[in-house]
């Protein structure tokens, strides 16, 4: 199974950007779809984006839609999420997720799709 090292957390004024970077290791990478989710404080864990094996295919939740960019580069074994216009609803702790299924629509979003998780990176977003 594919492990997963996330970073690039951190604290931010409102309006500025991070990229957060999730590096892979174990059994192939290319082989998986990769996802990033985020938890806030007393909310529960909420899809952000999807990309496909191959980067050709992303997803976005619309609160993000706009301002965040995921992406990888299967050679480095690691995918990203460019957050821009950052804002203090966009706190939380951001995980990235492995799945090895294909799969559209609500599934892609479903956390119960995803078959491994990193540990977590924390972003702040101060008003």
């Amino acid at each position: 199974q594919v492990q997963l090292v996330e970073s690039g957390g951190g604290l931010v004024q409102a309006g500025g950007s991070l990229r957060l970077s999730c590096a892979a290791s174990g059994r192939t990478f290319s082989s998986y779809h990769m996802g990033w989710f985020r938890q806030a404080p007393r909310k529960e864990r909420e899809f952000v984006a999807r990309i496909n094996k191959s980067g050709t295919y992303t997803v976005y939740v619309d609160s993000v839609k706009g301002r965040f960019t995921i992406s990888r580069d299967n050679a480095k074994n690691t995918v990203y999420l460019q957050m821009n216009s950052l804002k203090p609803e966009d706190t939380a702790v951001y995980y990235c997720a492995a799945d090895q299924v294909t799969r559209l629509g609500a599934a892609a979003g479903r956390k119960e799709s995803y078959d491994a998780w990193g540990q977590g990176t924390q972003v702040t977003v101060s008003s």
